[in-house]
């Protein structure tokens, strides 16, 4: 019996898992080599736009209100982050073993104390990985903000267009993936009640982001 459990735990979990990084690394070659044809593509476009048009005409205001939006957007996600990883890490220290509830949905899968806390620290690792991703976003939306709002001079090396592009396509980037590590976290979650419970929210999530990823009208 405890075999079949096994088989069951590392058969559905690898799976899974292979499902999700297969889905990101053909997202990842789709948004290269046809950019357009993606959401995320498609806001880089409108973004680049967004500056262009932001430096040239010296919409300073404009670009300042946007800027506060998007990192206080990023501040809530990064604080929200750490405080879930820090209530996760500190679960795992005070408790060495696994819940009644969480044992009556887990009846085809490992329920070894041991591969239950393994589960638990992935769980916190994805919310950390979020964390970090988004206090970088600030970190380059807040250069941004100085990029954006500087005259703009012939001779001037450092602030131009492209430059203030590549600063918030960098913030954009590391925002998207901390976004990405939020929408993990649902199977991440589901996996603690076993192997099925992950596999089935892994299959749902990619449905959804095979969705929200695709540029409306293609």
């Amino acid at each position: 019996m405890i075999d079949f459990l096994h088989k069951i735990e590392f058969g559905l979990s690898p799976a899974a898992l292979l499902l999700l990084l297969t889905y990101h690394l053909y997202l990842f070659r789709k948004i290269k080599n046809s950019p357009l044809e993606t959401a995320i593509g498609a806001a880089d476009q409108v973004r680049a736009l967004w500056v262009d048009d932001v430096m040239k005409r010296q919409r300073d205001i404009l670009a300042v209100q946007t800027l506060r939006n998007w990192t206080m957007a990023a501040t809530f996600l990064a604080s929200t982050a750490i405080l879930i990883t820090l209530a996760v890490f500190n679960f795992i220290l005070t408790t060495d073993r696994q819940g009644d509830l969480a044992t009556l949905f887990n009846q085809l899968g490992n329920q070894t104390d041991v591969w239950w806390i393994t589960k638990l620290t992935l769980v916190g690792i994805n919310f950390f990985f979020a964390f970090f991703n988004f206090t970088l976003a600030i970190r380059y939306y807040n250069q941004a903000g100085f990029a954006l709002t500087v005259p703009m001079q012939e001779d001037h090396s450092v602030i131009s267009i492209q430059s203030a592009n590549s600063l918030l396509y960098r913030g954009a980037r590391h925002y998207t993936m901390g976004m990405r590590a939020f929408y993990l976290a649902i199977p991440l979650a589901l996996w603690l009640l076993g192997p099925i419970w992950f596999f089935i929210g892994s299959v749902v999530l990619l449905v959804v982001l095979k969705h929200i990823d695709k540029r409306p009208g293609c």
